[in-house]
């Protein structure tokens, strides 16, 4: 009996652990709200594009989660506007002016 309940806790584990269908994702509320605490950080964001933008020095889209929207910066193929994606890269500030700062996240290259 224990060495099922063993088994069975190493499945879990394993199955956990390959998931990319959202678990262990950052909310976006939380990068927007803290975002010094996630500055340089590695983040899994997942939601809905809503917005894409591509321009001659940068390309990049607005994700939605239920939290909140923030925008990412990539160097791949941008998503359909109207897609779940997910996306996992470094949270950055963008910009600052007053009092308004302008948060990203630079999306991770494939390797």
């Amino acid at each position: 009996m224990k060495k099922l309940r063993v088994l069975v806790f190493l499945t879990a584990i394993i199955f956990l652990l390959s998931c990319d269908k959202g678990f262990f994702t950052t909310p976006v509320a939380s990068i927007l709200k803290n975002p010094r605490d996630y500055e340089g950080k590695m983040v899994k964001v997942r939601g809905v594009v809503t917005e894409k933008v591509n321009i001659l020095v940068m390309k990049g889209f607005k994700i939605k989660d239920k939290t909140g929207e923030i925008f990412v910066i990539t160097d791949r193929i941008l998503p359909g506007e109207g897609t779940e994606a997910t996306v996992q890269g470094y949270v950055k500030e963008g910009f600052s002016i007053g009092n308004d700062q302008f948060i990203v996240i630079m999306e991770e290259s494939p390797k």
